[in-house]
């Protein structure tokens, strides 16, 4: 008999996690674990997308070696920042990203954030609480990351074309036709400069036309503003973006300094935003109250270290050679890889670490076993995992496959 005041046993709760569902591995790191493994002294890595010299290594700046140095012996407190970040940082990096005149325009307002991936997900947040529903407009293919952190967000996603992969340039006209559908207050996804993963870039008369179109249409440009001095140089690195945001009323810039400061693990990046002065202190407000809820506070050694490289016109001088040493680089192998043969002649008219190579996706399986080559199954290459010595083997080992 049961006792009155006992309830009967309820059935079992479902488990806490026992709705979720397997999820695809990261192909880029898989290619990674495949690489590693690979025992062949030949093999080249052309998938990982950080900077690599011509020993094959990805080198720590002497500028940064030396700002770290100096933070070692004189940094007084680890104390925590605010969710601001180092706003020293983001003083000193404006005028390098916006010019000196509109670095000053009081509609812009800047936080540090955890690498360009945080900026690009405090941006989608911030989007999300926009006015109406704004949708967010990517070219395709882009960064594979790009639609899933505005989708976590609960932003939805349209894409657009870019790349015609036939000539290896921007194919303008589709673009153009697709974002005159995009309604006002949509955002539009823009590479400032070295597109990923194609390499291709607008030239000055599609930049131009395409900001007429923004403006006209009431669009909220994006900037993903990654490489900055890895293309044709700071200055013109920048000068599509530059031009953008004096034109729009509004506009976002999401920006990254682990490439051109080679602070990859250090996870160093800002976020701009331009808004008019009756809604810019309310932007701020919201900017800071989703940084506090995805990161809190974010880390300080690689943002201190890059401010005491731009309060140093020494280290400034510095870090600008190295910079410039990289990019021309980047440049020559794609000169090399232009001149080897006609098929890859798109190459040496795109910019950045990146080029979409016309090779079928068996091809790329093929390389790999056959000579130790790996690279996206997008046939994505990274160019600086070349170097001047594998050109010619790496140029006669794809030529049976190309397509152009």
């Amino acid at each position: 008999m049961i006792a009155e005041n006992v309830r009967p046993a309820a059935s079992a709760p479902a488990r806490l996690f026992g709705a979720l569902e397997r999820q695809p591995a990261d192909a880029l790191l898989g290619l990674i674990g495949l690489f590693r493994q690979d025992p062949r002294a030949t093999k080249i890595d052309l998938g990982v997308g950080v900077y690599r010299d011509d020993a094959g290594e990805t080198p720590v700046m002497q500028a940064i070696k030396a700002a770290e140095h100096r933070l070692a012996e004189t940094q007084p407190t680890k104390a925590y920042l605010g969710a601001e970040g180092d706003a020293r940082f983001v003083d000193l990096l404006a005028p390098i990203v916006f010019g000196a005149a509109l670095a000053g325009d009081p509609g812009l307002t800047g936080v540090q954030t955890p690498g360009g991936t945080g900026a690009l997900r405090l941006a989608a947040e911030l989007v999300a609480r926009g006015a109406g529903d704004p949708k967010v407009w990517i070219g395709t293919p882009t960064w594979p990351n790009h639609a899933p952190i505005f989708r976590e967000a609960g932003v939805t996603v349209r894409p657009h074309p870019f790349f015609d992969a036939a000539s290896g340039t921007v194919d303008f006209a589709a673009m153009a036709s697709a974002l005159a559908e995009a309604a006002p207050g949509d955002v539009v996804l823009l590479h400032g400069c070295c597109h990923n993963p194609t390499g291709a870039e607008l030239d000055a008369a599609q930049w131009s036309a395409l900001t007429a179109l923004v403006v006209e249409r009431g669009l909220i440009p994006l900037i993903d503003l990654a490489y900055q001095g890895l293309g044709r140089g700071l200055e013109d690195d920048a000068s599509a973006t530059r031009s953008m945001l004096a034109a729009a009323p509004e506009a976002i810039v999401a920006y990254s300094c682990d490439k051109n400061f080679g602070l990859y693990r250090d996870r160093v990046g800002a976020l701009w935003v331009k808004a008019d002065g009756g809604s810019l202190a309310a932007v701020r407000d919201n900017i800071l109250v989703l940084a506090r809820s995805l990161w809190s506070m974010p880390p300080d050694h690689g943002a201190a270290t890059v401010r005491e490289i731009l309060e140093d016109a020494t280290l400034t001088s510095s870090w600008r050679r190295e910079l410039e040493e990289m990019r021309s680089r980047i440049a020559g192998l794609r000169a090399a890889l232009a001149d080897a043969d006609a098929r890859l002649a798109p190459l040496a008219h795109q910019g950045g670490m990146f080029a979409m190579l016309p090779l079928p996706r068996d091809a790329i399986f093929a390389l790999r076993a056959s000579h130790g080559i790996y690279m996206a199954e997008s046939g994505r290459i990274n160019i600086a995992g070349l170097r001047g010595e594998t050109v010619a083997s790496f140029v006669a080992a794809i030529a049976p496959y190309l397509q152009r």
